[in-house]
């Protein structure tokens, strides 16, 4: 059955047996790959030491990311053309390849490799099951799954770290790589018969409008400068003085240019429409990433707060987001994609304005948490709608090109984000310095504010 069999208005329940299979299938390959990228990071020290990769440690982070945009412009253009099946399949086996290679890996530069895999498959899976949701759900009902692929995050979140320090500390940080594999196999297996039914997709309109300007080959060398700037910005912190500045600048100018042409045109300068929908998901990651990758460390260094109390914050975000997402689904139509991005990317900008004042003032510490509730409430609202609006404003045959410029909006929007906030942290200071941690924060806000005027153009 396609959406266009699905009647109007009217919405179907996510498990009935038309959606059963898919969303089964898909949600949980979501939490997987949420598990994965919290599990990997909490066992990382472990692996660079046992593999005696310390040198490598920060290239086993962005090699994935860095991959992650090549996957997803492949898997998009291959999406516009077959439909979301075969990208799918491609994906998850990529990644699976990736997971055995580094759970296998006799040295450090081997787990890069196959970190590099994994990132291939990651980027492309988001992608195609983006696209999966456009072929199979009727657009009323695309808010509530979108909104489900948010809450796989929850679990994850709670439990993730805890349970890759378990596996690791009992069967070996081997298993936290290999064990997914399993999991994976599992999870597409409910997906097949889903899969099967999903038709082909319409032939492509001669007369429509592209979404973004190169194809085939060209987005692909686009999307591998992409990739380049992307692993430059997160290799200048390891630099120093003029040179770092200097690779930061070249590597974000790099990064624009080359992202440009893989965006909706008009997408940099916030035109109306769709280019400001893209463009306005990169600035709010931009804003949040940039705020989260230094509130733990915030806590720590300048509240004396615990390793595990600070992680607190995250587990705030995860519900707070989590709960946002279910609200905007069950809104559905009452609540407008418009109205959703332009509410979110408030509540955003005062979660962040709350920890600079914070952080400025001296205030208590566990006022962050407050303030961190507020701002993760504001993705968990614009994170679905922002792919719903995006689908909606798209061409059936673009879709995948479309949902491709999402994530890779979203991928560079947050390394660049991070990149400039961690140099303006080191040019004020040291952890020791409170006015460090209010520069970035400062940073956060700034972006943050520009996200509230893109989001009035949407």
């Amino acid at each position: 059955m396609t959406t266009e069999d699905l009647a109007g208005d009217r919405t179907t329940p996510l498990l009935d047996p038309v959606y059963r299979g898919a969303t089964v299938g898909a949600v949980a390959l979501v939490f997987l790959a949420a598990f994965e990228a919290l599990a990997v990071a909490t066992v990382m020290p472990t692996v660079a030491a046992d593999l005696d990769g310390r040198d490598l440690f920060a290239v086993a982070f962005s090699a994935t990311l860095a991959a992650s945009v090549v996957g997803m412009v492949a898997a998009g253009s291959w999406a516009d053309r077959r439909g979301a099946v075969r990208p799918l399949l491609a994906s998850v086996a990529l990644f699976a390849v990736g997971l055995v290679a580094a759970g296998l890996a006799p040295t450090m530069a081997w787990l890069v490799l196959g970190r590099f895999a994994q990132g291939l498959g990651l980027g492309g899976l988001i992608v195609a099951l983006y696209v999966l949701v456009a072929q199979v759900y009727a657009q009323v009902d695309r808010p509530r799954i979108l909104g489900l692929f948010a809450a796989a995050w929850v679990l994850p979140g709670l439990v993730g770290p805890f349970l890759a320090g378990v596996v690791a500390d009992t069967l070996g940080w081997r298993w936290v790589f290999l064990g997914v594999v399993l999991v994976a196999a599992g999870a597409l297996a409910l997906l097949v018969p889903t899969l099967r039914n999903v038709p082909p997709p319409e032939a492509a309109d001669p007369d429509a409008a592209a979404v973004a300007g190169p194809g085939g080959t060209g987005r692909l060398a686009l999307a591998v400068a992409v990739a380049a700037a992307v692993v430059a910005l997160n290799l200048a912190g390891s630099q120093t003085g003029v040179l770092r500045a200097v690779t930061a600048v070249v590597a974000v100018a790099a990064a624009l240019v080359a992202v440009r042409p893989l965006l909706p045109r008009g997408t940099l300068r916030a035109a109306r429409g769709l280019p400001s929908v893209i463009g306005l998901r990169g600035l709010v990651a931009g804003a949040f990433f940039a705020s989260e990758s230094y509130l733990p460390y915030l806590l720590q260094e300048q509240y004396g707060a615990a390793t595990w109390v600070s992680g607190l914050v995250l587990t705030v975000a995860t519900l707070s987001w989590a709960t946002a997402s279910q609200v905007q689904g069950r809104l559905g139509e009452r609540l407008p994609d418009e109205s959703a991005l332009r509410i979110g990317s408030v509540l955003l900008a005062v979660g962040v304005a709350m920890i600079l004042a914070i952080a400025a003032l001296a205030l208590p510490g566990l006022l962050v948490g407050v303030g961190w509730l507020f701002a993760s409430a504001g993705m968990g609202l614009m994170f679905p709608r922002i792919t719903s609006a995006v689908l909606k404003r798209t061409a059936v045959q673009e879709r995948g090109t479309a949902t491709s410029a999402i994530t890779i909006s979203d991928s560079v929007g947050a390394a660049v984000a991070v990149a400039v906030v961690g140099l303006v942290f080191t040019a004020i200071g040291t952890a020791a310095d409170r006015g460090a941690f209010v520069g970035v924060l400062v940073v956060a806000f700034a972006v943050s504010l520009v996200a509230v005027a893109v989001s009035r153009r949407t």
